[in-house]
């Protein structure tokens, strides 16, 4: 009996860390919500049927809700080019003087290959570095009174880039130098008096402080992006970057598991991507499309993973521009898949991810996770792909 409350608090530990509420967890397991609510208190003893049925849906082991230790997992090391690190902590050392329309052409052809190489991070590794250097260089060289126009141009290209480094460095394990990074874009952009890139650079914060589990300030940073764009008629550029900022409002709401305020913000943004169509204004990938994945992202975390799946089936996502969103669209499909404890259609759709993004799933520890847990489980031929997938996914 002493363990019976433990073992109700490990199971709505493993409930909460995917923010999933106990009406959807009990749904799937075919229990009435209270029960779960009285297993969760240590009310309640499950069945070792139910035990197995829960432990399915919030995709861990049955040994983890029992409390039996689970074998060690090798260390996740974020992997980001030293050199990128160097450049951003050396304040511009060693960069020269360009031409502002040069760097406007290397700024947007580094941009081109964040979203559109399966190797973006090992081609901007070589490239990101000068090209810091050479930004920050020519802003030092731009102060005398009839600079100001070319220095407004290099200031934009600062912006961008900086709101590129962001993605860098969150998807490469640093949040610390995202953070610095970011605050740097936003400087710029309000240097260059340029509206349009001030609400990018709140879009780009906003992120990061989603990825650090501060939901309350992304939603606060998001909202004052969409304020500094007015309230007044928008360009349709302006429209996609209210859009963009209404989509983080909602992912903000999903994480603290306010999926109807989560699917209001949704409808809202739905409404701007209407306006605005297709496009990827300031790098967002904003549209009626990305809209759609975030809905998919939403009622997967809400533990509707039937109809996440079902919004999957709708999309085509053969015109988007960008890597990144495809990479989060396969890894949502993955996710719904492993929660239904779906195995060869988790491989399948890893080994596809692993394919096609290779360094990028070479950051993504969960992912990594999920195939050892995959792994573990399937049987025949499938056991040897899922082994070599997680051969292929762990660090040398």
């Amino acid at each position: 009996m002493d363990r019976l409350p433990h073992l109700g608090q490990r199971i709505r530990r493993a409930r909460t860390r995917t923010h999933r509420n106990q009406a959807a967890i009990a749904g799937l397991c075919g229990i009435q919500t209270d029960y779960l609510s009285q297993i969760e208190r240590g009310l309640r003893t499950p069945s070792l049927e139910l035990l197995i049925a829960l432990a399915r849906e919030l995709g861990v082991p049955t040994s983890q809700l029992l409390g039996e230790a689970e074998a060690p997992r090798r260390p996740f090391a974020p992997c980001i080019a030293s050199d990128v690190v160097a450049a951003l902590l050396e304040g511009g050392s060693g960069g020269t003087s360009a031409d502002p329309r040069e760097l406007r052409v290397r700024v947007d052809r580094a941009w081109d290959l964040w979203q559109t190489a399966s190797d973006r991070y090992t081609q901007l590794g070589l490239v990101l570095p000068q090209l810091v250097r050479d930004v920050e260089a020519t802003l030092r060289a731009l102060h005398a009174p009839g600079d100001v126009g070319l220095r407004r141009c290099v200031l934009r290209g600062a912006a961008d880039i900086y709101n590129l480094l962001r993605s860098y460095c969150r998807r490469a394990g640093r949040s610390d130098l995202s953070l610095m990074v970011g605050d740097r874009a936003l400087r710029a952009a309000e240097e260059a008096e340029d509206p349009g890139r001030i609400a990018a650079a709140h879009w780009n914060l906003s992120h990061v402080l989603l990825g650090s589990g501060q939901s309350d300030s992304a939603e606060h940073v998001a909202r004052q992006g969409i304020a500094r764009l007015g309230l007044c008629e928008r360009s349709r550029a302006e429209t996609a970057l209210v859009g963009a900022l209404e989509l983080v409002v909602a992912v903000s709401f999903s994480r603290r598991r306010r999926w109807w305020d989560a699917r209001a913000a949704l409808d809202t943004a739905e409404g701007h991507a209407t306006q605005a169509g297709e496009g990827n204004t300031h790098r967002t990938v904003f549209g009626p499309t990305n809209v759609a994945l975030h809905r998919l992202s939403v009622e997967m975390e809400a533990g509707e993973t039937a109809i996440a799946l079902q919004v999957a089936d709708s999309l085509d996502l053969t015109h988007l521009p960008s890597i990144e969103r495809r990479l989060t669209f396969a890894v949502d499909v993955a996710r719904c898949y492993h929660r239904r404890r779906e195995d060869v259609a988790t491989l399948v759709t890893l080994i596809e991810l692993q394919r096609d993004a290779p360094e990028d799933l070479a950051r993504m520890p969960e992912i990594r996770e999920m195939a050892e847990r995959v792994a573990e489980r399937v049987t025949g031929p499938y056991k040897r792909q899922a082994r070599g997938l997680v051969d292929r996914l762990s660090p040398r």
